[in-house]
């Protein structure tokens, strides 16, 4: 039996019901496969030269021109799908759009050392390993510039769910076949990499309205206007980046892998069990991790304090409940963790901004 898959466009704003965005996980894995179901039928007989052919679970390559400017990507994941869009912008550099619903991706084989990765997140969180053993992650609206050679073989989507666009740039080409405004400006490329990545650090920037203008409107273009729009807001953008003062940009925390894998097993736990409710303390000496690093690595992580992000996941379960199921709302109130029915229709309203029983009415027929 053929596979069905799924995977939005790669540049539209997911609206989500009455503003509920912590509700993406049903209605965003619909869209998913619409697309791909779209595209399977066309078979890629050629591959252009670009990082993304090394990537594990690689499935099918579907050109959508004939010049090799646009080829899609998709991927079945350990734990899901993804999605990559390259275009091929200028010689040596090119644009992806990222559309993951999985929780890593991983790929094969040795990345150059002069090839430099810039990384925006639009939805949900992304994590990087360090070869150093520093784990970061990425927010929405941050970005992370890094050398392709310095991160271990996998990108980390705690979430389950990642959106966003990479400027991938080889150095060497673009400093021997540099975009015109880039050429007139004067601008050496090969110096980012020592501004950006010396020493084997990765630089990341924390969510502001000057990268929001730069990437914000490259998740709307219309097609017919691609190629010269791309083309202007990645010269934008390594115009940004020259003026851009690294001294002056506070660093988000990296983490160890050590307290990553701790903290790992911490989520795992909390999420395998939504009846039972560990406190920090108990969390604390049962995984021998101290309070303050088990909150403060939790939360770079998962992007919540642990409190805030157990609430939304239950009421994310108690959705799914909700529509799946025929349970009655004080059942579904216990088996998310709430012996109170009336404290869990408050937080369901405080996370989804509908009550429980309005939420199941709306989501009758699905």
């Amino acid at each position: 039996m053929k596979k069905r898959y799924i995977i939005k466009d790669r540049r539209e704003t997911v609206r989500y019901p009455n503003g509920a965005k912590a509700e993406f996980g049903f209605h965003v894995l619909k869209h998913l496969v619409e697309q791909i179901n779209g595209i399977e039928g066309i078979e890629g007989t050629a591959m252009q030269e670009n990082l993304v052919k090394n990537t594990k679970g690689l499935s099918a390559v579907i050109p959508k021109d004939n010049d090799g400017y646009c080829t899609v990507y998709k991927m079945d994941c350990a734990d899901g799908l993804g999605l990559m869009t390259v275009y091929q912008v200028y010689p040596g550099i090119q644009l992806i759009y990222n559309d993951f619903e999985a929780t890593g991706c991983e790929w094969e084989g040795a990345l150059g050392q002069n090839i430099l990765e810039i990384n925006h997140c639009r939805e949900g969180r992304e994590g990087s390993k360090l070869l150093s053993g520093s784990c970061l992650y990425l927010g929405e609206g941050d970005m992370s510039i890094h050398t392709m050679d310095n991160c271990a073989s996998e990108m980390a989507f705690p979430l389950k769910h990642y959106r966003g666009i990479s400027v991938v740039i080889n150095l060497e080409i673009v400093s021997e076949y540099p975009p015109q405004t880039l050429a007139e400006s004067g601008i050496d490329i090969l110096e980012f990499k020592e501004k950006f990545c010396a020493d084997g650090n990765c630089f990341i920037m924390r969510a502001k309205d000057e990268i929001e203008h730069i990437f914000s409107e490259l998740y709307s273009v219309p097609d017919c206007l691609q190629k010269p729009y791309f083309k202007l807001k990645v010269q934008e953008l390594l115009l940004f980046l020259c003026m851009v003062d690294v001294t002056k940009e506070k660093q988000r925390e990296m983490y160890t892998s050590p307290q990553v894998e701790i903290v790992k097993e911490i989520h795992k736990k909390l999420i395998s069990n939504l009846q039972e409710r560990s406190t920090i303390e108990e969390l604390s000496k049962e995984f021998l991790i101290n309070t303050a690093t088990l909150k403060a690595t939790f939360k770079g992580i998962y992007g919540q304090p642990i409190g805030t992000y157990m609430k939304e996941y239950r009421m994310k379960q108690a959705a799914v409940l909700l529509r799946q199921t025929k349970s009655t709302i004080a059942e579904i109130a216990n088996q998310v963790g709430y012996e109170n029915q009336s404290k869990f229709s408050t937080a369901f309203r405080d996370v989804l901004k509908i009550t429980p029983a309005e939420y199941r009415k709306q989501n009758a027929s699905e």
